[in-house]
C-alpha cells in the first residue's frame, strides 16, 4: 500500500495540508517516497504535566507539534526519523491509560491514546514502518535511546539523596542521563552525550561517576487523549524545549 500511495495525487495533497499547518516555520515534508500514514492527537508525558500534540506518522518520520487550532495551525514540529525508534508499552495507571513509550537516541518520552484500539493502531503502524525501514537499510535496531525524564510533579524529593525537598528556590533538574528528579547539589556535573547534545549535559553524581568509570548507569523506562485516524532536538539545560513555553 505504501508504494502505491508514494506518487499518489492524494498522498501529495495530504502531506502539503500538513506543511501549511505548520506553516513557515515547519521543515518541508514532501519528499520523493514519503507517504502520510496516519494521524491524530496523542497525550504527551510532559515535564509538567501530560498535554495534548497533534502527531502524524509517515512511512519514514514521526512529526508532531502543538495544537494552535485543531486541524488548522500547529507550532513548535518536531521531527524524528523512525530508523533510530524503538517503542514499548506502559501499563496503565489511574488516568493514565492506553500509553507506550517513544524511545531514540535523542529524547524519549510517553504517550497516550484515547482508547486501547488506537493504541494498537499507532503500536502496529509505527512498528511496521521501522521493521520496513531497517530491512531496506540493512541497519540493526537502535540499542541505545535517551532516558525518559520522571514528571516534576512524581517527585517532592530528590531522587538521589532523598533530602533535598523542591521548592521554588530548591528547583527541580532531570539528570539527562537516567531522567530522574533530582537537587542542584546532585547534579552539578556535566557530561557528553553525544547522542543528545554536542556540548556536556547535566548528569546527577551517581550517573556522572558510572560514566567516568566506564559502567552504563541503569536506564529508567518506567513512568509513573483526542482521537487518532490512519489512511532532531536536543534539551536544553533545565528545560525539554518541547515544554518550555508550556
Amino acid at each position: 500500500m505504501v508504494d502505491r500511495l508514494a506518487n499518489s495525487e492524494a498522498n501529495s495533497k495530504r502531506i502539503a495540508v500538513v506543511e501549511s499547518c505548520f506553516g513557515a516555520a515547519g521543515q518541508p515534508l514532501a519528499i520523493p517516497g514519503r507517504v502520510l500514514i496516519g494521524e491524530g492527537v496523542l497525550t504527551k508525558l510532559c515535564r509538567k504535566k501530560p498535554k495534548a500534540r497533534q502527531f502524524f506518522l509517515f512511512n519514514d518520520i514521526l512529526v508532531y507539534g502543538n495544537i494552535v487550532i485543531q486541524k488548522k495551525k500547529y507550532n513548535k514540529q518536531h521531527i524524528i526519523p523512525l530508523e533510530s525508534v524503538t517503542i514499548d508499552t506502559v501499563p496503565d495507571e489511574g488516568d493514565l491509560r492506553n500509553g507506550w513509550l517513544i524511545k531514540t537516541p535523542t529524547k524519549s518520552f510517553a504517550v497516550y491514546a484515547a482508547t486501547a484500539t488506537e493504541k494498537s493502531e499507532w503500536m502496529n503502524h509505527i512498528g511496521k514502518c521501522v521493521g520496513d525501514l531497517l530491512q531496506k537499510s540493512g541497519k540493526a535496531p537502535t540499542g541505545e535511546h535517551a532516558a525518559v525524564w520522571v514528571p516534576d510533579s512524581e517527585a517532592s524529593v530528590c531522587m538521589r539523596c532523598k533530602k533535598v525537598k523542591f521548592t521554588p528556590v530548591s528547583r527541580r533538574h532531570h539528570c539527562r542521563k537516567c531522567g530522574f528528579v533530582v537537587c542542584g547539589p546532585c547534579s552539578e556535573k556535566k557530561y557528553l552525550l553525544p547522542s543528545q547534545s554536542s556540548k556536556p549535559v547535566r548528569v546527577c553524581e551517581y550517573c556522572y561517576s558510572q560514566l567516568m568509570s566506564g559502567s552504563l548507569a541503569p536506564r529508567l523506562d518506567s513512568i509513573s487523549r483526542p482521537g487518532s485516524k490512519f489512511n532532531s532536538n536536543n534539551l536544553s539545560d533545565d528545560e525539554d524545549e518541547d515544554d518550555s513555553s508550556d
